[in-house]
């Protein structure tokens, strides 16, 4: 088929988009972490002053990010004096950034630093050390910001979160974790008293209970979130545990999985009242009332936050999107409603008429008992013409994670095209509350997949798409779904996947520290026989479509042997695949050029596919 005409370049795609994330407020000024997609993908941190004035703090080449569990998370703190400790890319070192812009080095070169919070002249932060053995340890330490030895508060844990400090400077609170559990799978809330000879305790959570994001009401009370009534609800709870509180209990979510260290999904207000971000699927911003329950939403044109916010009196700031809106920096006066725009990820969108609308939609899915697969549609735009137009099936990563309604340029580049997209949560997705997430318990490369063809025959079967120009695509994750689909079913025309996961066992042997126990929860225990019934690379005889499979090749997280295991199988059995590599990227591409060719050889696949 010819393609429309379209506004919307490739170019248009990968250089825009400076990703801004991790606000902080302070002192009338908010600072954020930026993308510098043209500069190699480099990090850059940014304030703004009350007054407008925007200034760029981090000059080329220095990179703000953190390489802690590998996804990273917040890069940097401001301390109250306006300066900023980072974590630089290159030897995840911190560095102090004072106003003339020139970093000293705080840490030594070894060790890797995420969650940073400064508070009494210390920079409290979790610790990662990698030894030449390969052993990976962790442990919430302070670093004092005018040099001196580092100190170790929580240790013998293999993951640590969200280090807080009582009002009064008396007990650290902080969220752990062990092998083989992931955060939204079981962890636990402590408190370790600050003065010499006190041990820890615990005061929430456990194996079964994801608690997240600890907050100090006063010194003798904390809030958390927990999902021990199915959902992530906010709680309050006394400093040894005693009179938890659910302070607005609801079928919702106010929190999102915690893949990277730093987010705070709510905040205090200046009154005692909690900026808080909740709903299904996406999360809105309202504001709570912890003594009487009462939970406002505030009248704004954004549909969905990410899950970091932050206070400073009454005035919120965070990371706001809408389907047409761009994820944007904002600051909200919670008292009035009133809100600024101060920052957008894209300056300069296209005619709104090509910026597609999503439709939230449910399917009837394929596993018995577990009917509803949650998905959100993007009809195409275009002409009118004969015929049902194609479309392609978006998978997303994680697998425990979440596609929202944010404006995402690249599902416009296709709709504006003619090219239609349904953009699935499958079982496992994260958004719904627990059950809806442990759909997927031992069940990844059954259930997903199920949903995913569930998808495509469910547009076949309405009507909205022709049955034999259906595509799919995903990364990570979801490029193992996308491959899995693939095999298991002709529906498909063509399979795209993003550095996705072929094999099971050379990902367990060789993944990094986060995820290595990842995959007994999503399949189960280490075994050939079961492997062999889930993994694309054992099942690539039954694939039939053409494929395009994109890799970094600096990829710690999904290595580049992957992908190419399973275009080699491809290949051998003559089955057309397309196999496109890129130096210097890693897990999600960074650099314009590479997100340039990447999606043009995409357009160019579907364009054979679809002709």
């Amino acid at each position: 088929m010819p393609f429309w005409p379209s506004p919307i370049s490739t170019r248009d795609v990968a250089g825009s988009g400076v990703r801004p994330g991790w606000p902080t407020a302070q002192s009338g000024w908010v600072w954020w972490a930026e993308d510098r997609p043209d500069e190699g993908g480099r990090t850059t941190i940014v304030r703004q002053a009350a007054d407008g004035t925007r200034r760029e703090l981090l000059p080329a080449p220095w990179n703000a990010r953190t390489r802690v569990h590998e996804y990273g998370g917040r890069p940097y703190a401001v301390t109250p004096e306006g300066e900023v400790v980072f974590a630089n890319l290159k030897d995840q070192r911190l560095y102090v950034l004072g106003e003339n812009g020139e970093p000293k080095p705080l840490t030594p070169e070894g060790c890797r630093y995420a969650d940073l919070l400064v508070r009494d002249g210390q920079v409290w932060c979790v610790r990662e050390r990698h030894a030449e053995d390969g052993k990976v340890t962790r442990a919430i330490v302070s670093i004092p910001l005018e040099g001196g030895e580092t100190r170790e508060w929580a240790t013998g844990c293999d993951f640590y979160a969200s280090p807080t400090i009582s009002p009064d400077g008396r007990h650290l609170a902080y969220v752990c974790w062990n092998h083989p559990r992931m955060p939204w799978d079981g962890t636990e809330l402590r408190v370790t008293p600050l003065s010499d000879g006190g041990g820890s305790w615990t005061v929430g959570g456990g194996s079964t209970e994801s608690v997240l994001a600890p907050s100090w009401k006063d010194d003798a009370h904390l809030y958390l979130v927990s999902d021990r009534s199915g959902w992530w609800n906010l709680y309050e709870i006394g400093l040894r545990g005693e009179g938890a509180r659910a302070l607005h209990p609801v079928e919702e979510e106010f929190a999102s999985p915690p893949w990277r260290l730093g987010g705070h999904p709510y905040a205090v207000l200046g009154d005692g009242r909690l900026a808080v971000l909740h709903g299904r699927g996406d999360l809105r911003l309202g504001v709570l009332d912890p003594a009487s329950g009462t939970l406002t939403d505030l009248d704004l044109p954004y549909v969905g936050w990410d899950g970091a916010l932050t206070v400073e009196g009454m005035s919120v700031s965070g990371i706001a999107y809408a389907a047409a809106i761009p994820r944007s920096v904002v600051t909200v006066d919670a008292a009035t409603g009133g809100h600024q725009s101060l920052r957008r990820d894209i300056e300069h969108l296209p005619d709104p008429a090509y910026l597609p609308l999503p439709q939230e939609v449910r399917i009837p899915g394929h596993i018995p008992g577990r009917e509803e697969v949650h998905a959100f549609l993007y009809p195409p735009y275009g002409p009118a013409t004969e015929g049902t137009p194609p479309y392609v099936i978006f998978v997303h990563g994680g697998p425990t994670a979440h596609a929202g309604t944010a404006l995402d340029l690249e599902k416009a580049f296709l709709t504006s095209r003619g090219i239609g997209v349904l953009d699935v949560n499958y079982g496992g997705s994260t958004g719904y509350g627990r059950a809806y997430r442990e759909r997927l318990k031992g069940q990844w490369g059954l259930v997903d997949v199920a949903d995913t063809i569930a998808a495509a025959e469910w547009l076949a079967a309405e009507g909205l798409a022709d049955p034999a120009r259906i595509a799919v695509r995903g990364g990570s994750a979801g490029g193992w779904t996308v491959m899995a689909a693939c095999c298991r079913s002709e529906v498909f025309a063509g399979g795209v996947s993003y550095y996705g996961v072929s094999a099971l066992a050379p990902l367990v042997a060789h993944t990094h520290d986060f995820e290595s126990r990842y995959v007994e929860w999503l399949v189960g225990p280490e075994d050939p026989q079961v492997y062999a019934t889930r993994e694309p690379l054992a099942l690539v005889d039954g694939v039939t479509c053409p494929m395009l499979l994109l890799q970094g090749l600096d990829d710690p997280v999904v290595p580049p042997e992957q992908s190419t295991a399973f275009a080699d199988a491809l290949s051998e059995r003559g089955v057309p695949c397309t196999y496109l590599s890129f130096e210097g990227e890693s897990h999600g591409f960074r650099r314009t050029e590479t997100r340039a060719a990447a999606l043009a050889a995409e357009l160019a696949f579907y364009q054979q596919l679809f002709s």
